[in-house]
């Protein structure tokens, strides 16, 4: 018997955010300008999106290189945190579409709504002030990459989240997700469902190759797959 979804774990970025992939186009021009590269913002989301920012231009030098270079890695790193500050003090950031619906209707029917992403803990919490979403309303908690020893694929930040409210079960819990890193991140902890959603950093077919246990276009298709998985 299938036990019943208490926690739905987020992503941030692509997912419940919409931010016009603002992370990805300043972690391009952060990588060429520093790096001399011409990299395309295609190149980037598909070896760079849903992983921790240093470790995702680690795997963009790897691309590009074919070796790390860790000196290279860090002095874009600290070009692109200055970069993606400014960027998010002057840009419009939205909630994603429906995004705010759901986790009214998850709230309503005593579903957790929590948070994770690849962003450090200061850069995230800017995000939801700047969304005007907070914990304990919106949302029920937010888990960062900095908060964890190991980023995604690894289960750390979903472990995280079940940690703080006394889960002891992943096949209580889903993952929902713009990358095919947060499906994998999913997997790994053994969540009950790990999806993936169309409007962010990959497409239908990169997603698909994470082999998702759906993948939706908007998140309130999210809402009857828990009611049939529940039911």
């Amino acid at each position: 018997m299938k036990k019943p979804i208490k926690m739905v774990v987020f992503d941030m970025a692509g997912t419940t955010v919409n931010e016009d992939n603002i992370v990805y186009k300043t972690l391009r021009n952060a990588i060429n300008a520093v790096g001399g590269y011409e990299l395309s913002l295609a190149e980037v989301l598909e070896h760079g999106a849903g992983k921790e920012k240093l470790q995702a231009i680690k795997s963009i030098l790897v691309y590009s290189l074919g070796t790390i270079n860790d000196q290279l890695a860090e002095e874009i790193f600290k070009v692109f945190l200055d970069q993606l500050k400014h960027a998010y003090e002057v840009e419009d950031i939205f909630p994603n579409a429906n995004a705010e619906e759901l986790f009214a209707i998850l709230k309503e029917k005593n579903v957790l709504r929590v948070l994770n992403t690849g962003y450090d803990r200061n850069t995230a919490e800017f995000l939801l002030k700047k969304l005007n979403w907070s914990v304990g309303a919106e949302i029920d908690s937010l888990v960062t990459a900095s908060d964890v020893p190991r980023n995604r694929p690894y289960p750390d930040m979903i472990n995280e989240a079940m940690d703080r409210f006394d889960i002891d079960d992943a096949a209580l819990v889903a993952k929902v997700g713009d990358s095919t890193i947060d499906i994998q991140e999913g997997q790994n902890a053994g969540c009950a469902l790990s999806i993936g959603i169309t409007t962010g950093a990959h497409n239908l077919t990169q997603l698909n190759s994470a082999s998702p246990s759906y993948i939706i276009d908007d998140l309130l298709e999210l809402v009857p797959i828990i009611e049939m998985h529940n039911a």
